[in-house]
């Protein structure tokens, strides 16, 4: 990539860019599994293979057809959070104190937008979603997004100091415990979500990561117990060559880019929190098989750790977040961030600002995600570009 100077003019530009076309946007996009909010959806008739088929139909399609099935774009938890996050970022790294009015603004609407009927701050996703394991209906909370919104609002205590924002936090992680778990001679694994048990060790560990960072903070010494069993549960089952499955059940052994990356980031928060070094050697092999494996030499990144295709938002912006992370432990991570960052814009950027959601062998799906692509792509390149200023010195708590 260009000289360091020319990188970080880059990606300001393209931060920029993306910025406006998001708040031009009123922070309303599409998501890869809207599909069921299509008019189409009562000919599905309540089947669940119907119900897969439709969605899947909208999400593969490399023609957005979400215009013509009447779903239009949505304002998104996730999207909130992920943009609150990247704001935080930007004004922690000297940006203008605007960004400190634009992360309260979307923390306010991510309290008022909580998922009803549940103790604790949790999120979900806007539209129900229909898998092989069954269906999650819309609003209905999972860990995933619960925990990502909930490290966006302890940096927003850890930098404006205002308790509310950790006793939000410390909300989130009381929906956290209440989840189920699953309780093996190995640790004991965190729900994917709240009304049956679901053993993802990527939510597992994410969930972990929130709990420990807020019982540090807090002193609750229950949080951080359930946090080192949970991370028990997944480094005792991380493969011998350093990956992880998406899940231990035989129909979830897949290995991909960005779950992957959930993980590391995951298990490196918990590591500093607690100072748990009986877990640096998992988190070092499993850095290394991300490193060996979900990259292209020219900077683009692999969906999954044998195939390239689809290159995917989410993989680019979690591939930049989490070598970004890394930048402070592995001489490799920041130039990999770098070469990732720079084939994404150059490559996957629309002169709009907005980012593409996948690239195909022949083909790019140009749908205008909001949550993916645009808010974790903005977090990723806020992140990216405070390591890039590591150097310089800023306040941990603004006046």
């Amino acid at each position: 990539m260009e000289g360091m100077e020319e990188a970080r003019a880059k990606i300001s530009g393209s931060l920029v860019r993306l910025e406006k076309w998001v708040e031009d946007h009123e922070y309303r996009g599409y998501e890869p599994f809207d599909g069921l909010s299509s008019v189409l959806r009562p000919l599905t008739f309540g089947n669940l293979f119907l119900e897969r088929l439709l969605q899947q139909l909208v999400r593969q399609s490399p023609i957005n057809l979400r215009p013509l099935l009447g779903i239009r774009p949505q304002e998104s938890t996730k999207g909130r959070g992920y943009m609150a996050w990247g704001y935080l970022t930007m004004l922690r790294c000297g940006g203008p104190i605007a960004y400190q009015e634009k992360a309260k603004h979307c923390l306010e609407w991510l309290e008022r937008n909580k998922a009803p009927g549940h103790a604790g701050h949790s999120w979900g996703n806007h539209f129900d979603f229909s898998s092989r394991g069954g269906r999650l209906p819309k609003h209905e909370p999972i860990i995933v997004w619960t925990s990502l919104i909930g490290q966006a609002y302890l940096d927003a205590y850890k930098l404006l100091g205002e308790r509310k924002y950790l006793d939000i936090a410390t909300s989130i992680c009381t929906w956290i415990m209440g989840v189920p778990r699953e309780k093996t001679a190995t640790g004991t694994c965190l729900s994917y979500v709240a009304f049956e048990q679901g053993s993802i060790h990527n939510s597992n560990m994410l969930g972990a990561a929130m709990l420990a960072r807020t019982g540090n903070i807090t002193g609750d010494k229950e949080y951080v117990s359930v946090a080192q069993e949970a991370m028990e549960y997944s480094c005792s089952r991380q493969l011998p060559n350093g990956a992880w499955y998406y899940g231990e059940s035989p129909d979830r052994h897949w290995i991909d880019s960005f779950h992957t990356g959930y993980n590391l980031d995951s298990l490196k928060s918990y590591i500093e929190t607690t100072e748990d070094v009986a877990l640096e050697g998992n988190l070092k092999r499993g850095f290394e098989f991300f490193v060996d494996h979900f990259f292209e030499d020219g900077g683009a990144p692999k969906y999954y750790h044998d195939r390239t295709f689809p290159i995917d938002s989410q993989c680019a912006a979690q591939a930049i977040e989490t070598l970004a992370h890394f930048s402070d432990r592995d001489e490799r991570a920041l130039p990999m961030a770098l070469k990732v960052a720079n084939w994404w814009i150059d490559n996957m950027q629309d002169v709009s600002g907005y980012f593409y959601y996948r690239r195909y062998p022949l083909l790019v799906s140009k749908t205008p995600m909001l949550h993916w692509a645009q808010a974790t792509t903005y977090r990723a390149l806020s992140l990216l570009l405070s390591k890039m200023n590591a150097g310089r010195t800023y306040p941990e708590r603004l006046p």
